[in-house]
């Protein structure tokens, strides 16, 4: 019945392409777990499903695949058993891994007809569209963000990839501003977390990717010294931190460190009067006054997650975390097999002692320096750098990766689109055409070509002068680079002796091009492939797979001025229009100018209706004169 109602709403040749299928999603948890469930049910016919993650609690409340019971299972593992259950004939496979293992290689990549993209981080975003794009696999890819989402297709030479246009870097935060000068309630939770936990628990993570220890050079002498300066002092704060160790575990801990922390700590940074001028200065937290308050506090208020804690509240959860994580280190270290490094507590936002911990020094923190007090709940979200995920969006978002690719399988990428999920505005799901390729994209403008060598004796100079200069036509003005490391230029001919695989070039490994006599020509990306048995008498250490042409950079259109209006036909287009039934301005981009049809003439207001060509949302635009 199923298969029937398929092939009805899909057609006979789609579902039978469907069936014939082998595709890989990359990640299994809120996106996967609702795109795993629409392949199978789709009729996908063999499905690949790999993820590094494990299942929390903190999951089981949007991927749908996951119980309490599977808690610390392998997502991919439990993934595929619940979903093999809707579908019993279909080929799932497994694996609990990550997806940047040099065993999924471009190789492996080109075995599958299409990837869908379901991961969380920026990182392995970039490595699977790379991936993609030298094994000229379409990916799917896809994000969601609270009531936002984003499905793109993205295919090799044929549309932008995911690293064409520039993404958000995470948030770090100078050390300065954390140590001594919070401004934000997140600067507390983020001491809290990544200075004050680490010092008394565990290792000290003054090196934390959230503490940052650079500032602009720009700013001079006066800034190195003023941050050595402050970093100096943190290391010296972290050593007296170090001493109370010795007291954790006994009645007085926590009143030594509250002393150390909120008192001592406190007074040092008043003294700093030139920190001071633009705002209030920090006032120390008196420990008799609150340790009256929280005489009559229940400890159970630790459990209210969704109320912001009194100081007097914070000040009971911060006594009783501090001793139950004094009494789980305890264990740990009385456990410890020797030879072992010493046990360490570090913050998971799902472990409640540390969650409980972090919150209330960081209230207590931001009362000091006279800002805003957080809720535990609003604490878990900052400090583990979650961004709020909401079921309905994951689940819609989902949908449209199937339907995206359902366009991929019937070789109709021109109308395959770029879909945003979007809470505010008329419509819930808008969408836009893919862009064309950015000419100047690093990941790929590249032409890729296949280079196959003999590990045993295959050197630099077999691959610089037998591939690129002999079989390629390369000048001597060429540079290769591995990674982020350049190991060959007209300048540096160390290496070319060298091994291929002594230089750490592996077997799919990736080696960059650049000609320097012909800076206008694209880069050649060469995938090195080793040759299985060992090479004839004849046989070349190096050698092209297949012969690759590698063309100039396309010319770049003129780009009118920045200081005058884009114009169409006799009209002025601002830059700007108005979403309908929205107030709000949305910037408009060159391909909008670009589909410009007509224009009208202005009305007794003022206003032109632009008319746009769109197959599928053709309407008239209001742009204000």
């Amino acid at each position: 019945m199923r298969d029937s109602s398929i092939k009805r709403s899909l057609g006979v040749d789609l579902t039978r392409s469907l069936k014939e299928s082998r595709v890989l999603l990359v990640g299994a948890g809120g996106i996967g777990c609702e795109l795993l469930k629409n392949l199978v049910l789709t009729g996908f016919g063999e499905i690949h499903i790999i993820d590094l993650d494990t299942i929390d609690l903190s999951n089981l409340n949007r991927q749908f695949l996951f119980r309490h019971e599977h808690i610390k299972k392998s997502k991919a593992l439990v993934a595929k058993e619940v979903a093999q259950k809707f579908r019993s004939d279909a080929k799932l496979e497994a694996y609990h891994a990550n997806i940047m293992d040099a065993q999924f290689n471009v190789s492996w990549f080109e075995s599958f007809n299409v990837v869908f993209n379901a991961l969380d981080n920026i990182a392995a975003r970039r490595h699977v569209n790379k991936m993609c794009l030298a094994a000229n696999v379409p990916l799917i890819e896809s994000g969601t963000t609270g009531f936002n989402g984003q499905v793109q297709v993205i295919q090799k030479s044929q549309t932008e990839c995911y690293d064409c246009t520039p993404k958000q870097t995470p948030k770090s935060f100078p050390v300065c501003t954390i140590r001594s000068n919070p401004s934000q309630p997140i600067h507390c939770i983020v001491w809290a977390k990544s200075f004050l936990l680490p010092e008394l628990f565990g290792y000290s993570e003054d090196e934390a990717a959230e503490v940052d220890n650079t500032e602009d050079a720009d700013n001079g002498a006066e800034t190195d010294v003023r941050l050595a300066n402050e970093i100096a002092d943190l290391r010296k704060e972290a050593l007296e931190l170090k001493e109370l160790r010795q007291s954790i575990g006994t009645e007085e801990a926590y009143q030594k460190v509250f002393d150390k922390v909120f008192r001592r700590d406190t007074i040092r940074l008043q003294d700093m009067k030139e920190m001071w001028k633009e705002r209030d200065p920090p006032e120390p937290l008196d420990f008799a006054q609150l340790q009256e308050e929280s005489a009559s506090i229940d400890s159970t208020i630790s459990t209210d997650d969704q109320k912001v804690w009194t100081l007097g509240e914070n000040f009971s959860v911060f006594r009783d975390s501090l001793n139950r994580l004094a009494q789980r280190l305890k264990e740990l270290q009385a456990n410890n097999p020797p030879g072992q490094d010493s046990p360490a507590l570090i913050f998971d936002k799902d472990d409640v002692d540390t969650l409980d911990f972090v919150t209330a020094t960081a209230n207590l923190r931001a009362a000091i320096f006279h800002l805003e007090l957080k809720s535990k709940f609003d604490v878990k979200q900052m400090a583990g750098n979650i961004i709020p995920a909401i079921a309905t969006t994951n689940a819609m978002t989902a949908g449209l990766c199937v339907l995206q690719s359902l366009k991929v399988f019937q070789n109709n990428l021109m109308q395959a689109k770029m879909v945003f999920l979007e809470r505010s505005g008329a419509r819930a799901i808008n969408s836009d055409s893919l862009n064309p390729p950015n000419p100047d994209c690093p990941v790929c403008s590249p032409v890729v070509a296949r280079v196959e060598i003999d590990p045993e004796v295959a050197t630099l100079e077999h691959l610089v002068q037998g591939v690129l200069q002999t079989e390629l036509g390369y000048s001597e003005e060429i540079s290769v680079g591995f990674g982020s490391e350049s190991i060959y230029d007209p300048d540096f001919t160390d290496n070319l002796e060298k091994k291929l695989f002594d230089l750490g070039i592996k077997n799919e490994s990736f080696i960059t091009v650049y000609d320097g006599n012909e800076p206008e020509r694209i880069n050649l990306e060469l995938v090195v492939i080793a040759r299985n048995e060992p090479s004839s008498k004849d046989s070349k250490p190096a050698t092209l797979q297949k012969m690759v042409e590698i063309p100039l950079k396309p010319k770049q259109p003129v780009q009118p001025s920045s200081d005058l209006p884009t114009t169409a036909g006799d009209a002025i287009v601002t830059g700007k229009r108005k979403r309908e039934g929205s107030s709000d301005e949305v910037e408009l981009s060159s391909h909008d100018v670009k589909r410009v049809a007509s224009v009208s003439a202005p009305d007794s207001k003022g206003i032109e209706a632009i008319v746009l060509e769109d197959d599928d949302e053709g309407g008239a635009i209001m742009i204000d004169d």
